[in-house]
């Protein structure tokens, strides 16, 4: 790697050629604060927080874009660089809404940081005009207020990272604001559900639309039975609301959170994922053997479902027609479990709690409600569970590790797996391999389609049969892969698409980490491995081997793939104007 001498501060550093400013301080241990950045998504130096002094030019650069050169000298902290960067945000603070006290991001804001480092002591120095900072509540799933947006297009980086591109900035001046073409509402465009410009945005202008207040009111009600399932991905990221590690697994706490809160009964949604698999691995086979669609795509992704019911609509054929694991859970506790416990299904209200705010749009669709009702009546995301746990005060670390109640909380570490992009493809592989092969194979990890890239392949020789697989994630990368599909240029058995980049471990519901936190760590792979190692740990690794979807389906199904299985864990799609 080609290096250049470059001085920062007056110390000596050694840096790569062709890094940025901001790059180069960062190997050198100095954070230079930033607002509009965010790496690998968003470099586009508008919000000028990151100004830096160097030496010869006639003015402050942009750090986040400005590229090091030999001999250079930047001063990162200079008089001129402190006024400039206080300047600029209580520029921001005159056109925002400074309600911080009520703001789901309050403690967890960057720019609250930045004015608390920077010590911004008068906030109101600039007051004047206000933009007129319109909402849109319009979505089942999320929520904008432009009065605390604060221009850095973050949200608009992270859609079109996506393929998505349906916002950005409408008008121009002091009525720049960010939305939908032609002002139209969220919900009429072609939004996917992803979150991920809720997961950029640095302040409290995006947000998950909450249904804590419903779960509440349907705890408190004693004609109900309330019942809560968990993603995987939840256990390996709630801790980061409570000041732990990234990547720490806190299942048992946070089942035991969960009882404290008040619910009838805590299930795991790795039951599900362990039912998805049968059904799903069964389903692969089938069309292997009889001639179906090919390539079978996996459907558990709900912004993934929708992205192709919009923007593919030709590939529905091609997606397994298997419910999500949330789904399947919720059509169980509302048939075979209250069929087991003689409960009424109107009385039973099952709570999700997701990585994910999609599963709020996926719990409202049809074709969703295998006993009349709908499999799952809310879906909460993963912060707005601590929510809960610290309105609950709740001291979440000093909490008992406990386990899921029975009925549907034992699982496999190939449920577990699922939260990770190539999880699902891996679990679905276990099963069909030990069916195709009838054995009880040793072999279990297929480490080729682990791992945080986008885009991975692999080919597998099973029992004789060749099976080629993919795996991705992010709609950019599935985009790339379906257009092949698409020309008939893929000539894969099973592909894995899991919307948000590195699957639900990065949900749009998850913990928000700061811009910096993210240019340090690679959270998404921190949290993955927390699931593989609870996989490693457990001694039922194949979904097929969990006991109680033996039960169920000796009891209940009948078998996978049967018509019974297919009224209750099976659904259908939609083509959707783009």
């Amino acid at each position: 790697m080609d290096m250049v001498n470059i001085k920062i501060n007056g110390m000596s550093y050694q840096v790569a050629a062709g890094s940025t400013i901001l790059e180069a301080a960062r190997t050198a241990g100095i954070n230079i604060p930033t607002l509009c950045y965010l790496k690998d998504i968003n470099q586009i130096g508008a919000c000028r927080m990151c100004m830096v002094e160097v030496k010869g030019a006639r003015s402050l650069v942009a750090a986040c874009v400005y590229p090091v050169n030999e001999g250079m000298e930047v001063f990162t902290n200079s008089p001129k660089v402190q006024q400039s960067r206080k300047m600029t945000l209580e520029m921001i603070l005159s056109i925002h809404e400074r309600k911080c006290l009520s703001c789901k991001r309050n403690g967890n804001c960057e720019l609250q940081t930045l004015c608390f480092e920077l010590g911004i002591d008068d906030e109101k120095r600039w007051d004047g005009a206000m933009p007129a900072g319109k909402k849109d509540v319009s979505t089942l799933y999320l929520e904008r207020n432009n009065a605390k947006c604060i221009l850095c297009r973050r949200c608009v980086a992270a859609c079109q990272n996506q393929h998505v591109s349906v916002i950005g900035c409408n008008n121009r001046g002091f009525d720049t604001e960010v939305g939908c073409a032609f002002e139209q509402p969220l919900a009429a465009v072609s939004c996917v559900a992803c979150g991920q410009c809720i997961n950029a945005c640095p302040t409290g202008a995006l947000s998950e639309k909450e249904n804590i207040k419903d779960v509440i009111a349907a705890i408190n009600d004693p004609e109900k039975i309330v019942i809560v399932q968990t993603a995987p991905a939840v256990r390996a990221a709630l801790g980061e609301e409570f000041g732990m590690a990234i990547g720490t697994n806190v299942e048992g706490k946070m089942v035991a959170a969960l009882r404290r809160l008040g619910f009838d009964k805590v299930f795991d949604t790795d039951f599900g994922a362990d039912m998805t698999i049968m059904e799903e691995s069964n389903e692969l086979l089938e069309r292997i053997e009889n001639g179906g669609v090919l390539p079978m795509i996996t459907s558990c992704s709900p912004g993934w479902v929708k992205f192709c019911e919009h923007y593919y609509p030709d590939l529905i054929p091609n997606l397994s027609s298997c419910k999500s694991p949330q789904n399947m859970t919720g059509a169980l506790i509302k048939t075979w479990y209250a069929q087991k416990e003689g409960i009424d299904p109107e009385k039973i209200v099952t709570v999700s709690v997701m990585p994910c705010v999609a599963k709020k749009f996926e719990v409202k669709r049809p074709d969703e409600d295998a006993a009349g009702l709908p499999d799952v009546d809310y879906s909460i995301t993963t912060r707005e569970l601590a929510r809960m746990i610290k309105m609950a005060q709740l001291d979440f670390a000093r909490l008992p590790d406990e386990k899921f109640d029975p009925a549907m909380g034992e699982s496999t570490g190939a449920a577990v797996i699922f939260g990770a992009t190539g999880g699902v493809l891996e679990a679905a592989l276990r099963t069909a391999a030990d069916k195709l092969t009838g054995q009880d194979l040793e072999t279990i990890e297929y480490k080729e389609i682990r791992g945080m890239e986008g885009f991975k392949e692999a080919e597998y020789d099973v029992a004789g049969l060749k099976v080629k697989v993919a795996v991705v994630s992010g709609l950019s990368n599935a985009n790339e892969l379906l257009k092949k599909v698409r020309a008939g240029e893929a000539d894969y058995q099973m592909i894995e698409i899991m919307c948000c980049p590195g699957g639900c471990i990065n949900g749009g519901g998850q913990p928000i980490q700061s811009a910096n936190v993210k240019a340090y760590n690679d959270v998404k792979a921190l949290r993955a491995k927390a699931l593989y190692s609870q996989d490693e740990a457990m001694p039922l690794r194949k979904s097929h081997k969990n006991p109680t979807v033996i039960k169920c389906y000796q009891e209940f199904i009948g078998k996978p793939g049967s018509h019974k299985a297919h009224e209750i864990l099976h659904t259908s799609y939609i083509a959707r104007e783009k």
